[in-house]
């Protein structure tokens, strides 16, 4: 296959993908579409490198990572972020809900194995997923390597449509709320109906001259804070993810005005970053082959249906608890079942469902979008890890 077929044949995926979302009102999310098609592609006639052939996985993958997070940083304020802490509660809750589940009704109906292999997959990204894979291998369970891959690969599947109904009711709930003059904004202030300002309020740095805002001299700035980014990642010997770096980097480069809000906007380079990373998250479905599915499919669709059923409850109370809503729990607890960039996507699709206006969008994005973020993070890039690190050793 050529360069220019394989690109051809990934981006009018993509493609398809945003129109089923918007002709759906985001009820069938791109993400899930996509998934599916990447999926039936890889069952027929796709080759396996059908992503890299046109260049879009690794490294450009790591290096679009980098950048997004910047950037959604750069969406942020301080004090959004630091009032996350209840995002952090609920999705702890949730992993707990999973865990919990997986040993009363997974343990019973599956057996050790699986419980121990599914259960840090389930809860977060692919780094747990390779972790366990490479720890069954270790001690010969070769099914069990197979499904640690492949419930990384699958649970989206049912993540992404239970995220979407969850995040447009509680996109409803709030524009009904803002359009009533009763909504409170992040951190109990009052709304304000305006655009969020281009500025943050700790800048130190001069705004940058318009004519001076090119593609290449924003890139360059972004380029600057990943790359400081990940220096002080290796500081910790990355015990600190770099990619949770980044994203505070993006938040005080905002803040204090060496960058500007929303960067890749005005560099006109957010959707080439974005299907970058997106098409390296589904040639992950390239693993995932009938003949392999076949041999796994109940322990699969068992933990997969144990473990969010166990999420579900948990996440609900406690959300309730902190002060959130059912809705908005559930949907950063399901952030374990994909992480970014899918939350980002998802959120915003359920945005441009519900919103009529920039004001409505903005006030949507300020509220949701922080907390799906975070939420990701939490689950995939730190509780996942150590999940994995301490049920690998009792495999």
């Amino acid at each position: 296959m050529s360069v220019i077929t394989a690109f051809t044949i990934v981006i009018i995926m993509f493609a398809l993908g945003d129109i089923v979302s918007y002709k759906t009102k985001a009820f069938v999310p791109s993400v899930f579409v996509v998934a599916v098609l990447f999926l039936l592609g890889y069952w027929t006639f796709f080759p396996e490198n059908i992503v890299d052939l046109p260049g879009l996985g690794m490294p450009v993958a790591q290096m679009s990572m980098f950048f997004l997070l910047v950037h959604m940083g750069a969406l942020m304020s301080i004090r959004e972020l630091a009032d996350q802490w209840r995002t952090v509660v609920i999705a702890l809750a949730g992993i707990a809900g999973i865990v919990v589940m997986m040993f009363l009704l997974g343990l019973p109906l599956f057996g050790r194995e699986v419980v121990i292999t599914a259960t840090p997959p389930l809860s977060g990204g692919i780094v747990a997923a390779l972790m366990m894979s490479e720890a069954a291998a270790e001690k010969g369970l070769t099914n069990m390597a197979v499904l640690a891959l492949v419930m990384y690969v699958m649970q989206g599947f049912l993540g992404y449509p239970l995220t979407a109904l969850a995040l447009k009711k509680e996109a409803f709930r709030l524009v009904a709320k803002f359009r009533s003059g009763e909504a409170i904004g992040v951190g109990g202030s009052p709304v304000k109906t305006e655009v969020r300002p281009v500025r943050g309020r700790l800048e130190i740095f001069p705004p940058t001259p318009k004519e001076y805002q090119t593609p290449f001299v924003i890139l360059t700035k972004m380029a600057v804070l990943a790359w400081l980014s990940v220096v002080v990642a290796g500081w910790t010997n990355d015990q600190l993810s770099p990619y949770v770096v980044c994203l505070v980097a993006g938040v005080n480069g905002a803040e204090t005005g060496f960058m500007e809000r929303r960067p890749l906007d005005i560099a006109s380079s957010f959707g080439w970053l974005m299907l970058t990373l997106l098409a390296y998250v589904m040639a992950g479905l390239s693993n995932a082959t009938p003949e392999m599915l076949t041999q796994i499919v109940v322990p699969l669709a068992g933990s997969l249906i144990i473990g969010v059923l166990g999420m579900a409850v948990l996440s609900m109370l406690v959300s309730r608890m902190v002060g959130d809503t059912k809705e908005m729990g559930f949907a950063i607890a399901l952030t374990a079942l994909y992480g970014f960039p899918p939350n980002y996507i998802l959120t915003m699709e359920a945005v441009q469902a519900v919103a009529e206006n920039e004001e409505e969008k903005q006030f949507l994005t300020d509220e949701m979008l922080p907390k799906m973020l975070v939420g990701g993070f939490t689950t995939v890039t730190i509780v996942s890890v150590v999940l994995a690190g301490i049920f690998a050793r009792y495999l």
